[in-house]
């Protein structure tokens, strides 16, 4: 009995400590420290949709409730807009202007990898960020009050998919932030947490807005299936800045889908 209270105590404990390190690296919510520790970082990746959620939430209360004191469209969209990066601290964002630095470079498989770990910005991570935020305000501002649950929905599904890569997709190398949150990890665990998130956001998305919810189904899975062979060809798996890449580009993607069926919806 003592044994079993004694590990029941432990995951316990390992479970606090491994939404500690989530919004640790994942956000910029401050959090008490936590040893990170191959224990400690088993559950990591469980809690990397609660961090969309956050950023969900406050973005839909802004989208709800800034129109009434906020004048301007352009400084409403501009703050939704910059809420993930804002809450993420850029991270993932991190990894999107990494990965379009290696991408374009076309160099062997080896020199992608390396220039993901370059911490100098390339002219191709300015481009791509430029564009990215351009494109991301131009959609933002076709966005109406039907899409926005959905879109809102999307930072937890995105995440949810990002985790789901960390555990199933193989690794580019044995090294970095992504192969130790994997190594680290109860996989099964993350791989069925991931799934059960990812699924009750798309059945929500549907619920909320059934024919908006189906084309953001159709845009993430297209994205998913991009991201898992991109990673393949390019990189012979995935990396941290990968991850990164992917939860950018599948935010992107559930906005632009989220407007097409607004869209379509009339």
């Amino acid at each position: 009995m003592a044994q079993k209270n004694e590990k029941k105590t432990t995951t316990a404990g390992q479970l606090a400590n491994s939404f500690k390190i989530a919004f640790s690296m994942y956000s910029k919510i401050p959090m008490p420290q936590s040893e990170w520790s191959k224990e400690n970082m088993r559950y990591v990746m469980c809690f990397l949709p609660l961090i969309g959620a956050v950023i969900g939430f406050l973005s839909w209360i802004w989208g709800t409730y800034a129109g009434l004191f906020v004048h301007s469209h352009n400084f409403y969209t501009v703050i939704l807009v910059l809420i993930p990066v804002l809450v993420s601290g850029g991270i993932h964002l991190d990894g999107l202007l990494d990965t379009s630095d290696a991408l374009n470079s076309y160099q062997p498989r080896e020199k992608k990898l390396e220039i993901l770990k370059d911490s100098n910005a390339g002219a191709f991570a300015i481009i791509v960020g430029i564009c990215y935020f351009l494109l991301y305000f131009g959609v933002y501002s076709e966005m109406t009050a039907r899409s926005l649950p959905v879109i809102c929905i999307g930072f937890v599904l995105s995440r949810a998919l990002g985790a789901l890569s960390i555990a199933t997709f193989p690794m580019a190398k044995n090294t970095g932030l992504a192969a130790t949150f994997s190594d680290g990890a109860q996989k099964n665990t993350v791989k069925v947490v991931s799934v059960i998130v990812a699924v009750l956001s798309i059945l929500f998305m549907i619920a909320v807005r059934p024919l908006i919810g189906l084309c953001v189904l159709v845009g993430a899975g297209c994205e998913y299936l991009y991201y898992y062979k991109m990673s393949m060809k390019q990189f012979g798996g995935i990396t941290g800045d990968l991850a990164g890449f992917h939860i950018q580009i599948c935010e992107l993607v559930i906005a632009l889908s989220a407007v097409i069926g607004q869209i379509i919806g009339g």
